[in-house]
């Protein structure tokens, strides 16, 4: 029977929230083939653990690659090991989210299969037997539908585009052990650190407040900080390329093509202009707001609500007005 290889992501051996896009995803083009899904884990000792929820997403099998070599990302280890994985069995798709980690080892695992890939779908379908991808090119102004000559197809899913859907299985826990060796990899991870204060990433929220070099320097930032606080916990802050360049926010809070790309719920662009490399990263959000001065910025033509005015004078009375409607 053909399967559908999931690529799930733990952290500190928890599941990321990604993990059941993935799986949902998968098992949308498993369905599609008659085939089933393997969701695969890898991690030290113990990991298969963290992924036996994702039956409810539509896992038949969750296979778990255990190595204390591998508790942390090693780009050389999980290719190696995911490859040997890949190899064992004969699978139509292996699937990855575009996330920083898939977006490094996917086209490592493609190249030791020698097989080609797509990167950034945002939509998968089987038909004739062939999987159809969709995926944006020239910075998100078009998209293509693209099918890969080989097999297995190796896709990486762009975030929060593939919603998670319960499909439950009663889904096994394989675990096997990884065959490497890490006296010959040639990166090694020694230590892993977390940003100062970080809290929920803005790649993965479902709300986020962006801000842009329209206002005029970090100092102005605490505008956002409190538009953020009303909007609750689940909220992120990002920012634009101009402002990370500048150095004014971190570069983990960037926006757009060359920094993270963002599919929230809603989505705050404010003070941006909306070059085409910012609009590339955060155009997939379902409800984007728009506040800036400039009536003719481009940001509006994508925005579903646009404020022309002052966003030192707009932001402060909209979150006052978030607040009341909170209580």
């Amino acid at each position: 029977m053909a399967k559908v290889l999931a690529v799930v992501e733990q952290r500190d051996g928890t599941l990321k929230r990604v993990s059941e896009e993935v799986v949902s995803a998968a098992r949308k083009v498993a369905d599609g083939i008659g085939g089933e899904v393997d969701a695969l884990i890898i991690g030290a000792a113990g990991i298969g653990d963290a992924a036996k929820s994702l039956g409810t997403f539509g896992a038949d099998r969750v296979i778990a690659v255990e190595a204390e070599a591998l508790s942390s990302y090693n780009p050389e280890g999980y290719a190696e090991a995911l490859a040997e994985r890949a190899k064992a069995e004969d699978y139509f798709a292996v699937l990855f989210a575009a996330t920083a980690s898939g977006r490094d080892l996917a086209p490592r695992v493609a190249a030791k299969l020698d097989v080609p890939m797509a990167s950034e779908a945002t939509e998968l379908e089987v038909e004739d037997g062939e999987l159809l991808i969709t995926r944006p090119v020239y910075t998100g102004k078009l998209f293509a539908e693209v099918t890969l000559e080989g097999s297995p197809r190796v896709v990486t899913l762009r975030q929060n585009v593939f919603r998670p859907e319960e499909n439950p299985r009663q889904a096994t826990v394989e675990t096997v052990s990884a065959d490497v060796d890490p006296t010959a990899w040639k990166v090694r991870v020694r230590e892993v650190r977390a940003g100062s204060g970080e809290t929920l990433d803005v790649a993965e929220a479902p709300v986020v407040v962006s801000g842009g070099r329209g206002l005029r320097g970090p100092e102005n930032w605490g505008l956002l900080e409190d538009l953020a606080g009303a909007l609750g916990s689940r909220c992120a802050l990002g920012a634009s390329r101009a402002v990370v360049d500048a150095g004014w926010r971190p570069h983990g809070e960037q926006v757009g093509q060359t920094g993270k790309t963002v599919s929230p719920q809603l989505y705050f662009a404010v003070a941006i202009s909306g070059a085409i490399q910012h609009l590339a990263g955060m155009r997939t959000a379902s409800t984007i707001v728009a506040i800036n001065k400039d009536a003719d910025a481009p940001i509006f033509k994508v925005a579903d609500y646009g404020i022309v005015g002052d966003a030192f004078e707009v932001v402060p009375r909209l979150t006052e007005e978030i607040r009341k409607l909170k209580g």
